[in-house]
């Protein structure tokens, strides 16, 4: 076994109880622990929430929409983009929509709300929300948000009566009376108070479409390929069709998580490097401490590159340590908190009932790697004082 390994691994470790080196040790792996816990949880969270915005977003909106600058209606085939969607066929879903603002009335109570006509094999994301009644949008039934059926006092079973606002001021009114099917959840205020689904067939109907359509919706099941067929679709396809990816529609949310996300790490990162500096000042004490074993040492012929590698080996036990310390525990938070949600939050300010947590695989093993990588470099200095120890001025008084 290579010798200064050993003497890191055994003379190092294995100190008398209660010692300083023992403890120094322990402190140093605490610290280093604690900071890279704190910046694995924060990149958890910070992964956490954009990931479950972005599905929200995204299984309500589609990862692309297609429709005409004026939201004029189009035609329900677009010749242009079909040759394109050929080369994605095996990855992209494509559905045809309407929709259209109206005037929502149960009894004498009304409420302005828009109305999406969606093909009918296209409701699955809904299933995820669900809270009350059933996904079924096929005849003249419709799924609305839970908190818009709260401020109009309406039921599952119950008739109400939907106006198009586009002909409510005239003479030859648009109305049609659909039945209640189901209330939807998803703790986005925009979407639950406002939002009413339907068959694309009776929306045609309500709104005097004649077979025309608002815009086709695109579904990715990769959706970081959504910027690239973003950018096909907008070179090939001319006025008037306009296209949207859900993040440039919600451009000033995405901009906002991006904009915080840096300051955040940094913060927390801060917290990693006071375990580093522990790291520093426990092994600069540890070669006060050991000041005559080094003599020693190197009275018997310990060349300076075998005690550098000491010291070196012991740094790199502690950022071992400490960073597969930090990152179970980490791990062990972000599992309590997923699966009891220990940590809630205003669903009417945050979009979500509780603190979401990502785990990145990736994101643990490179913050372990950066760690242990930093931790020998804080090895550094006090190697180079250990080396600096003359034998006799160790011996000296012994």
């Amino acid at each position: 076994m290579n010798f200064p390994f050993y003497l890191s691994t055994r003379y190092l470790r294995t100190a008398q109880k209660g010692s300083f080196t023992r403890v120094a040790g322990v402190l140093s792996v605490a610290g280093l622990s604690v900071g890279i816990s704190a910046l694995l949880i924060t990149l958890f969270i910070l992964n956490g929430f954009e990931k479950v915005i972005s599905k929200k977003i995204a299984d309500f909106d589609g990862h692309i929409r297609v429709k005409h600058y004026l939201s004029y209606p189009i035609p329900s085939e677009i010749l242009e983009m079909d040759s394109i969607l050929f080369h994605y066929k095996e990855t992209v879903s494509q559905s045809r929509f309407i929709q259209k603002p109206a005037l929502l009335r149960n009894g004498k109570l009304a409420e302005g709300i828009i109305v999406e006509g969606i093909e009918p094999d296209r409701v699955e994301f809904i299933n995820d929300i669900l809270v009350s009644g059933i996904n079924d949008i096929s005849g003249n039934q419709i799924v609305i948000g839970e908190r818009l059926a709260n401020q109009v006092n309406i039921t599952i079973g119950d008739k109400i009566v939907l106006f198009d606002l586009a002909t409510l001021n005239g003479s030859n009114k648009r109305l049609k009376q659909f039945v209640v099917a189901g209330f939807f959840h998803s703790g986005m205020l925009e979407y639950d108070n406002h939002m009413i689904y339907m068959n694309l067939e009776q929306a045609d109907r309500l709104f005097h479409m004649n077979e025309k359509v608002s815009g086709q919706i695109l579904r990715l099941s990769e959706a970081k390929r959504a910027n690239e067929l973003s950018k096909s679709l907008k070179n090939d396809l001319a006025y008037p069709y306009m296209v949207m990816t859900w993040k440039e529609k919600n451009r000033s949310l995405f901009k906002w998580m991006d904009i915080q996300r840096w300051p955040i790490l940094f913060i927390f990162s801060l917290i990693a490097m006071v375990g580093l500096v522990n790291i520093i000042s426990a092994l600069a004490m540890i070669v006060l401490d050991k000041t005559r074993q080094i003599g020693v040492l190197k009275s018997l012929g310990v060349s300076h590159t075998g005690l550098r590698q000491l010291f070196l080996f012991y740094g790199f036990m502690i950022g071992l340590a400490g960073a597969i310390i930090g990152s179970l525990l980490a791990l062990l938070l972000a599992w309590l908190q997923n699966n009891f949600k220990i940590i809630t939050l205003p669903e009417d300010i945050y979009f979500m009932d509780f603190i979401p947590m990502d785990v990145s695989i990736f994101d643990v093993f490179s913050i372990i790697i950066i760690s242990i990588v930093c931790a020998i470099f804080a090895a550094i200095w006090p190697t180079v004082r250990a080396e600096h120890i003359e034998p006799a001025e160790a011996l000296r008084y012994e």
